[in-house]
């Protein structure tokens, strides 16, 4: 069996009387996108730390790219890059010169960072953008930097922390390219997100975290297949609560979120034909998604 470039077994960590990773395991293979959702406080981020020997876990044991962690994190951490949550780039210094500092944490000589300055400012889409200061960079831009960072090491295994949130469209669009492209040059991704779509197109892999522990694992695909029937019907509209009653009748499965009545089933010619007589009402009928799963397994409650 090929070795895993990220192995956790049992992790557990608490502070003080809140346990927020129960048991956590992990494996994640070489050359792969592996996706970690959940919603806020489910224990991803702690997870990450964990595995990066950034926090020390109170059980469990973890291997990162062969090396035991924490014991050895700082040798495993040489071949790793790191996008973090929020951007925390220098804003006194230029572009190149942020790429020159973080490089110089791994033991490389100026003169071979430089090199790889322009190759890695390509990749990002920030060519000619060498000597701008961060404070001229949009978000979507220092974003890009942030990952670019990351790679001035030429990393194996590139953890990321929801790395586009807070970016437009076409600048997500832009950094799921990129990373499309490390995974083809073999790079191992672990990423957290809140984008379903993102791990949907992203991940070869992901498992879903809630309460720190992990409540399914599998392709996105599987996990559909596992977890959700394969048609939605959305519904609202004024007369949106006297249907739902009638929509039970029709649908195996009626959830109601505010205004709004999803429907899952297998077949759905009943309920589109009960709908097509309503004028009060509006629907839309879609395959099942990675966010339907997501909800379904750790509720639609607003978590803070």
């Amino acid at each position: 069996m090929t070795p895993a470039a990220l192995r956790a077994e049992g992790l557990r960590k608490s502070y003080g009387a809140q346990e927020v990773v129960c048991g956590v395991s992990l494996r994640v293979r070489p050359g792969e996108c592996f996706g970690l959702l959940g919603p806020n406080g489910a224990g991803k981020t702690t997870t990450l730390k964990l595995c990066l020997g950034l926090v020390e876990p109170d059980a469990g044991e973890i291997e990162l790219l062969g090396e035991p962690v924490p014991a050895r994190a700082r040798e495993a951490r040489r071949n790793v890059g790191v996008v973090p949550q929020f951007d925390n780039l220098d804003p006194d210094f230029t572009v190149a010169e942020n790429l020159l500092v973080y490089g110089r944490y791994f033991g490389l000589r100026s003169e071979e960072i430089l090199r790889r300055v322009p190759g890695l400012l390509e990749f990002a889409g920030l060519a000619g953008r060498a000597d701008a200061r961060i404070g001229a960079l949009s978000g979507g831009m220092k974003r890009r930097l942030t990952l670019a960072r990351a790679l001035v090491n030429d990393p194996s295994l590139v953890f990321m922390d929801e790395p586009t949130t807070g970016l437009d469209p076409q600048a997500r669009h832009l950094i799921w390219e990129r990373l499309r492209q490390l995974t083809q040059q073999g790079k191992t991704l672990i990423l957290t997100t809140h984008f379903m779509e993102e791990a949907e197109r992203l991940c070869d892999r992901l498992a879903i975290m809630d309460h720190g522990r992990i409540v399914t694992e599998g392709s996105p695909r599987e996990l559909i297949a596992q977890h959700i029937e394969p048609h939605v019907v959305e519904v609202h509209g004024p007369a949106v609560a006297e249907w739902t009653a009638r929509a039970k009748r029709l649908c195996p499965r009626v959830e109601r979120a505010g205004d709004t009545v999803y429907c899952y089933a297998d077949q759905v010619e009943g309920i589109l034909k009960d709908l097509s007589a309503e004028k009060g009402l509006v629907y839309l009928h879609r395959a099942a998604s990675l966010e339907d799963v997501f909800l379904k397994l750790t509720g639609r409650d607003l978590r803070d």
